[in-house]
């Protein structure tokens, strides 16, 4: 894990990433032809109560879902309860 500096709102923040996350980070910016900055900034907007890192986890975790055609795609964990 390693921790990344950025600015968020004219704020010098520090986020905690995992390698993995952080290049998942840069290919969902890639994807939407946008900077890391402004990806970040977008996913600190939408977070809620979420941590930033824990956030930044969840919009990678959803992109990469998003790749997956449906029919290959698991079942969400709220439709089996």
């Amino acid at each position: 894990m390693k921790k990344h500096s950025v600015t968020i709102a004219g704020h010098r923040t520090s986020i905690s990433l995992e390698d993995e996350f952080w290049q998942g980070l840069k290919a969902l910016a890639d994807s939407r032809n946008k900077s890391l900055a402004d990806i970040i900034r977008q996913i600190d907007k939408e977070r809620g109560i979420n941590n930033l890192s824990s956030a930044i986890r969840i919009a990678v975790l959803d992109y990469y879902k998003s790749q997956i055609p449906q029919e290959d795609a698991l079942p969400s964990l709220s439709a089996s309860q």
